[in-house]
């Protein structure tokens, strides 16, 4: 679940970033526009991503390493 939601995350920040560098709105393109039902239930599904995503702040993320 944490990777899907990272990559969620990344794909809304890339989205956000075509926003701000050149007001294009890659989701709504594809989807029909930003009040298209569809763009909509993404932006809710990536947003939901993010809120998830802040969990792994404060998650050990070091992996087990054996000691030689």
């Amino acid at each position: 679940m944490n990777k899907f939601a990272l990559v969620l995350t990344i794909i809304g920040a890339l989205n956000w970033g075509l926003v701000g560098l050149f007001q294009f709105d890659l989701v709504g393109w594809i989807f029909g526009g930003m009040d298209a039902v569809v763009s909509r239930i993404i932006f809710v599904v990536v947003a939901l991503a993010g809120i998830w995503c802040i969990n792994l702040l404060f998650k050990d993320l070091s992996f087990n390493r054996r000691e030689e």
